[in-house]
């Protein structure tokens, strides 16, 4: 006999959320990691924010939520504020209850925005290398340092010389003009960015463009494969060594 397929428009449910992920899912070992983290951030978390006015996002379901963001490599705050709509998963981990309403992306990521202001992340991971090394997960002698580049938010257009920055001759748009490199010589010695000066114009090999851009260094402990460090700063020739001694020495 074949079944009717009826349309659900209302749930209700007797089973919990917490009885519904199981036991043995990774993300119950992260979060028991994660809580104990929070409790005790909760001191600074209190400095940040006044003792008047609307309640904002709880920093600690900020956080957890940004966590879901990078596991799960979900791309955009609004792709994450969905998923956070019905997976009851994430959910679960970030602390919101099935009826609860989802936060506007906007104001998640001005939300976040404070949390970056006080290096709240920074303080995050110093406490996860914290119990990392009390569980004898580091070493403390041997590491790698690897390095790539980062390309800058910065247009090839806002790179010019340092000597005569002016913006030159648009064609209509003022915003927009149009710009011709070709049999220019261009180096970071006589231009830089008028919008990220600290961007430089570099390549990854022969024979690839060469783009605005930062070299970012990670610190990884060779005993488990933990990243210790990370470092942003000007690509130069020596920049990722000194990165690795800046940070790795300092861990």
């Amino acid at each position: 006999m074949r079944g009717s397929d009826h349309p659900q428009t209302t749930m209700f449910s007797y089973v919990s959320i917490e009885d519904r992920i199981p036991t043995d899912h990774p993300l119950r070992s992260i979060q028991a990691l994660v809580n104990p983290i929070l409790a005790e951030l909760s001191p600074r978390f209190q400095a940040m924010y006044a003792t008047m006015g609307r309640p904002s996002i709880p920093p600690e379901r900020l956080l957890r939520a940004m966590l879901l963001q990078i596991l799960f490599t979900i791309r955009s705050e609004r792709q994450l504020m969905e998923q956070l709509n019905y997976n009851l998963l994430f959910r679960w981990f970030v602390g919101l209850n099935p009826d609860d309403a989802v936060w506007v992306p906007t104001v998640f990521t001005k939300n976040r925005e404070r949390l970056l202001e006080g290096n709240i992340a920074e303080a995050f991971l110093h406490q996860v290398l914290k119990g990392a090394d009390a569980r004898g997960l580091l070493s403390h002698e041997h590491f790698t340092v690897d390095g790539t580049l980062l390309e800058a938010w910065a247009s090839q257009k806002s790179f010019r010389r340092k000597d005569d920055p002016t913006p030159p001759p648009s064609d209509g748009d003022p915003k927009n003009p149009t710009i011709n490199f070709r049999r220019e010589k261009r180096s970071n010695k006589t231009h830089e960015s008028v919008t990220d000066p600290d961007s430089r114009l570099a390549r990854k090999s022969k024979g690839t463009a060469a783009l605005l851009c930062h070299l970012g260094s990670v610190v990884m402990d060779n005993r488990h494969g933990l990243i210790v460090a990370t470092d942003v700063r000007p690509p130069a020739y020596e920049a990722e060594r000194e990165a690795g001694e800046s940070k790795g020495g300092g861990f």
